[in-house]
């Protein structure tokens, strides 16, 4: 018999198989007609693609036969023939349909496919994997997530890590209106796979399931008091604020700086920034010199930005510590050194706000009185020469100021005036350069 023949009739086989048992009221009955479309599998290409259609769409009917026809379809998905990988891969969610207890199994594989060369079969796995999310949200995230790893459990191949990461981010995230529900239970359901993930993942990761997580609902605008404190404690936890700061890890300094930007949204919704003020004072700003000059400013912008949502406890507990650098910024006298003005700036920025919350701190730190009625305010107490330094540090700033501020103004009026001067584009660049 000639090949085409025997191809022919290979096809003709799996059409009488799958039309039997499409008519069939109990198909269970059909043992062998499913068998056939089994051992097709192993035939011609055609016969290859007919059966990836019909050993899924019948699965369910035959459970003794389900082992058999998963590895049959397994061997389908490595086939060389393209066509063939491709619909083996769109017929895997049918496994699932009506036997839930796959559904793992079969996301697991088609997570080991998105390393898939080709855009086509990869466009299969996407679709594939779409189409279990909406027959399944929960189990099919819990899968996917199992492949991110967490401190328990960390992943074993960082390649399919990362492409599983691109799926959540570029498929998942965007689609969460529409594959979140019901909505409370399965933000919750995903906000919890994340905070195990988070465990151990990067710089970059971190702030994308942030980013994420501030978009759900259950952490809205509305959002109850505890859900805040939820968000803060996760990034509390990646600035690892339990842990003893050593100056010369930048990694952690970097981790720290990012992660205390990262929590000024939830400050301004009214979090607590405690433990985060509580970490700076006892151990960042007693070794501000040694910090690496490139993050001194990011530092002290993050302090300033913070400033204006502290509790009045946390104010008066790192209000000595601001005054100190406020102090070692703010010459007393002229020195012939420049002053760092945007230091300085950040500085006053934030004692202003601090001493706001804790005016009773003020007298003893720099000697300004102001009345509280409350012990603290030790009034009896003499800190004229504390007052007296102080003011002479605010002057001497605000005279660098008015002098760098005439310097700026006749540098731009010179700028202007060789700009007006210039006839042509090449003249322009000179004045510019």
């Amino acid at each position: 018999m000639s090949e085409a023949k025997e191809d022919a009739n290979h096809i003709e086989k799996l059409y009488e198989f799958g039309e039997r048992l499409s008519e069939s009221k109990d198909k269970s009955q059909n043992v062998k007609d499913y068998q056939g479309i089994i051992d097709a599998a192993k035939t011609s290409i055609k016969a290859k693609q007919l059966a990836a259609q019909l050993i899924p769409r019948f699965f369910k009917f035959f459970p003794d036969l389900s082992s058999q026809a998963v590895d049959a379809h397994l061997d389908l998905i490595e086939e060389e023939e393209l066509g063939v990988r491709v619909q083996a891969i769109r017929g895997l969610p049918l496994f699932c349909k009506d036997t839930p207890e796959y559904l793992s199994k079969i996301v697991d594989i088609l997570v080991q496919l998105l390393a898939a060369e080709e855009i086509v079969e990869r466009d299969a796995v996407h679709k594939a994997l779409m189409s279990l999310l909406r027959q399944d949200v929960k189990a099919s995230l819990t899968a996917l997530f199992k492949h991110i790893g967490s401190a328990d459990e960390p992943s074993t191949d960082e390649f399919i890590r990362e492409k599983v990461l691109t799926f959540i981010k570029d498929k998942v995230f965007p689609l969460k209106a529409e594959l979140l529900r019901p909505q409370e239970e399965m933000e919750r359901h995903i906000t919890d796979l994340i905070k195990k993930s988070l465990e151990d993942v990067t710089g970059t990761e971190f702030r994308m399931f942030m980013d994420f997580l501030k978009s759900l609902s259950i952490f809205g605008d509305k959002a109850p008091e505890g859900r805040m404190k939820e968000l803060i404690g996760i990034i509390e936890g990646q600035a690892d604020l339990d842990a003893q700061f050593n100056v010369s890890d930048a990694d952690h300094i970097d981790r720290l700086i990012s992660c205390l930007f990262m929590a000024l949204p939830f400050f301004l919704r009214g979090a607590s920034s405690s433990k985060f003020l509580s970490y700076l004072n006892k151990h960042i700003i007693p070794v501000f010199d040694k910090l690496p000059e490139e993050r001194k400013l990011d530092l002290l912008k993050a302090v300033a930005e913070i400033s204006p949502y502290t509790m009045p406890q946390d104010s008066r507990q790192i209000l000595p510590s601001v005054v100190q650098l406020l102090k070692k910024y703010m010459p007393r006298r002229k020195t012939g050194e420049e002053m760092n003005f945007t230091y300085v700036e950040c500085l006053l920025y934030a004692f202003n706000h601090l001493a706001h919350k804790a005016p009773n701190a003020t007298n003893s730190l720099c000697g300004y009185k102001i009345v509280t009625g409350q012990p603290s305010d030790r009034l009896g107490e003499d800190f004229s020469e504390f007052y007296k330094d102080f003011t002479e540090r605010l002057s001497n700033v605000e005279e660098l100021t008015r002098a760098t501020m005439k310097k700026l103004t006749q540098g731009m009026a010179e700028h202007n005036k060789a700009m007006a001067a210039a006839k042509t584009d090449e003249a322009k660049n000179l004045v510019v350069s």
